[in-house]
């Protein structure tokens, strides 16, 4: 489970708070859905998730575990990240998704990591890329390498930031299926912003409205109504037509 209670956070002392005593629960194996307008926070939240930026108050835990009091290390196992757009440099798929498991092999990879690489590969229909540039794949493909990376090492959370963003809609519908396929057979809790409401809809088990820094509106599909939609995007919309796309 994941619990963020009264996370405060600014980037100096006299610039403007970004996160204003956020508080978000999470089941285990449950997908959560960050929405806002750009500048709510939502990327501030992921960064300090990932140990790229330390609150200034409040406390995130994980399945028990107080993550400001673990090492870089150990939050590498327990949290992984998939940004919008990936890019993996030369590297082979096989060498791409097995960075995933640095925080566990540190130099160098044992035989068991490998054998790891190879079942995640073959899970995720990349087998017969494993010898390929990862970089060279088409969006769809690359955003499955960013996964299998992210789950090589068996995190408890996995961060996705606007993961369908450069995706054309038949590999956005797929990705959703993959994030959902992780959630529900191997109980990872996945934390995703996306500004999409109907991919969010389709995706998500809770809903967290974020503005001004803070959970705002939170709750199951039924949080979709006109009216916090209009306090968090200022727009009054009828949300059961998809014409507002």
């Amino acid at each position: 489970m994941l619990e963020i209670n009264n996370l405060t956070f600014r980037y100096g002392r006299r610039l403007p708070i970004v996160l204003d005593g956020l508080k978000l629960t999470l089941g285990d194996g449950e997908i959560g859905v960050l929405l806002g307008k750009n500048g709510a926070g939502k990327s501030t939240l992921f960064k300090i998730l990932t140990g790229l930026e330390r609150p200034s108050s409040g406390s995130i835990v994980l399945n028990s575990c107080n993550l400001a009091a673990i090492s870089p290390r150990e939050r590498a196992k327990q949290v992984a990240y998939v940004p919008q757009s990936v890019t993996f440099g030369d590297l082979s798929v096989f060498d791409t998704v097995l960075t995933g498991r640095l925080a566990h092999f540190g130099l160098s990879a044992g035989e068991a990591d490998r054998e790891v690489v190879n079942e995640i590969l073959e899970e995720m229909g990349l087998a017969d890329f494993a010898e390929r540039s990862a970089d060279r794949l088409s969006g769809g493909e690359k955003q499955k390498v960013a996964i299998a990376r992210a789950i090589v090492g068996n995190p408890s959370l996995i961060v996705f930031d606007e993961p369908t963003g450069n995706l054309d809609l038949a590999n956005e519908m797929l990705l959703i299926c993959e994030m959902k396929k992780l959630a529900k057979e191997r109980g990872i809790t996945i934390l995703c912003s996306l500004h999409n409401i109907y991919e969010a809809k389709e995706l998500g088990d809770r809903f967290f409205f974020m503005k001004n820094g803070v959970v705002a509106h939170a709750g199951g599909k039924d949080i979709f109504t006109e009216d916090v939609i209009e306090d968090v995007f200022g727009v009054r919309i009828n949300i059961t037509g998809r014409n507002i796309l």
